[in-house]
């Protein structure tokens, strides 16, 4: 599908429409697939009965053990309205209880873009995809390893809005250090508002925070808009295991009130924050979620939310994280089969990797966990591209080699057509035996669609590849990250608007002295 960088349109009423509508006739035009639903069925590991001692034991968790909500009075005096019992600051839930209040929440949501044509659908059959998230450090061929800076940053949403088989510009794609801690969030926002018309995420490290990201949007959509629909999924971590922390349980509590999606999701290491067995950690996880998710119903029913599982093993000799091993598909898969018995959408996998460069192990601990996120009912991908180094590092030749490969899960969710043309009869009879196909008039009809094709790898001849420079992945993928920065065009935007954003971003700014702490 091909689709213009457009403003959204029809939504309300305000000025610089003629220039908007000036703007959208002179935009260059970036290819960007749809969500994709699939037509492939989800892969299910864990029979009915695991499944049922799963969620009696996260019961029992609840009730018996309870959670924690650190530092937050306004929680506890919810749960306890609620039927909670509260001791000290632990919560203890009785069964059935956090299970009822989810019921509320909704099993599908539209999360609105200001282009309008690249608004997603999160749950259901769909699967949207979201890049890197975090990385204080960034990473190129040319730079190697460093800290992350507001041009990274800006670099990375340019090829995030440029990339055909991603749907969302993302959050903190990575951390620009160069900016104070108080006042990045407003800058990130900046980037994603201005340099994509994808949907985005909103800042979590402080609740005021949160508060601004919706602000933003409001100027940017329109408060009327923004009070109806969601325009920003925000990840809420849970600080495993068991225990809800202020800031992200008060960035939660913003994003509720307001009707903006939440990513409930526990962060777990195996063996650290949860126990080394899948059945104890898939326990853990849905305790935590289920209680995550009743508090998100009790600030508003029926605000939207997606069941979030970030879960990695740990090398036992090293104590650091591994990626893209069994048990972590194992983890992802029930997860999956939990959260569509909840009726929520469901958020795990992405590019994992404990790689320290785009490497072979790079690669194949990054199509584990893709390929398992595809297979087990993933809603919401996040960390889809770019992960380098377990989650400490945002590589952009690794973000643009799995961009591409996402062309991949595209396809492979589509299923096998099955239709007259698909069974190519008229092919085969054309043909014949002893014939071949490439002439006929069924392959020149569909040659240019039956195959994905990458847009980095390398297809050549042995000689060909040679002669010009034997090039590997890295290097294609540092050619392809140039030519998309040096194609890039920046959608366009209503100028009032832009105007207003920059004032509101120039006035926080000047209400704070910076702070890097």
């Amino acid at each position: 599908m091909s689709e213009t960088a457009t403003p959204a349109r029809g939504r309300r009423a305000r000025g610089g429409g003629g220039a908007a509508r000036r703007a959208e006739r002179t935009a260059v035009s970036f290819e960007t697939a749809p969500t994709i639903v699939r037509n492939i069925p989800n892969l299910e590991m864990l029979s009915d009965e695991a499944l049922d001692i799963i969620e009696a034991n996260a019961e029992t968790v609840l009730e018996e053990i309870g959670v924690a909500f650190v530092d937050n009075p306004k929680a506890l005096e919810r749960w306890k309205a609620a039927g909670a019992m509260v001791d000290g600051e632990r919560v203890r839930i009785p069964k059935g209880l956090a299970r009822k209040l989810c019921e509320t929440a909704p099993s599908e949501f539209t999360h609105h873009a200001r282009n309008p044509e690249k608004s997603v659908q999160v749950g259901g059959k769909n699967l949207v995809l979201a890049p890197v998230y975090g990385p204080p450090f960034v990473r190129d061929a040319d730079g190697g390893r460093r800290y992350a800076t507001i041009a990274d940053f800006q670099k990375f949403v340019k090829l995030g809005y440029m990339s055909k088989w991603l749907h969302l510009s993302g959050g903190t794609v990575c951390e620009p250090t160069d900016v104070p801690v108080n006042k990045r969030h407003l800058d990130m926002l900046m980037a994603h508002m201005t340099l994509s018309d994808k949907p985005f995420m909103g800042s979590v490290t402080e609740p005021s925070r949160a508060r601004d990201s919706v602000e933003m949007c409001e100027i940017l959509f329109g408060k009327e808009f923004v009070a109806e629909n969601t325009v920003m999924t925000s990840l809420i971590n849970i600080n495993s295991p068991l225990t809800f922390d202020e800031t992200m349980m008060g960035a939660l509590e913003v994003y509720a009130e307001a009707n903006q999606a939440s990513i409930i999701s526990p962060f777990i290491v195996g063996g650290a924050m949860a126990p080394v067995s899948v059945m104890g950690t898939l326990t853990q996880v849905l305790a935590e979620v289920l209680a995550g998710v009743a508090y998100s119903q009790l600030i508003r029913p029926g605000a939207p939310v997606i069941f979030g599982t970030f879960v990695t093993s740990i090398d036992m000799n090293s104590g650091a994280p591994t990626f893209g091993t069994p048990e972590a598909a194992h983890i992802t898969n029930g997860a999956g089969q939990l959260a569509r018995r909840l009726g929520l959408p469901y958020r795990s996998a992405g590019s994992f990797c404990g790689s320290k460069l785009p490497d072979a192990q790079a690669a194949y601990e990054t199509s584990n966990s893709l390929n398992m996120g595809l297979l087990s009912g993933v809603n919401f991908m996040l960390h889809a591209c770019g992960w380098l180094e377990g989650g400490l590092v945002a590589d952009f030749e690794k973000f643009v080699l799995d961009a591409d490969q996402l062309g991949t899960l595209h396809h492979m969710a589509k299923g096998v057509e099955i239709d007259e043309n698909a069974q190519a009869m008229d092919a085969i009879r054309e043909v014949g035996p002893g014939g071949h196909y490439l002439g006929c008039a069924h392959t020149q009809a569909n040659f240019k669609t039956a195959f994905w094709r990458s847009e980095v790898f390398d297809y050549k001849p042995f000689e060909t590849w040679e002669e010009e420079g034997a090039r590997d992945s890295q290097t294609l993928a540092s050619e392809r990250v140039a030519k998309l920065i040096d194609t890039y065009v920046a959608p366009p935007m209503d100028p009032e608007i832009l105007i207003k954003l920059n004032a509101y971003v120039d006035e926080k700014k000047a209400s704070m002295p910076d702070s890097f702490m």
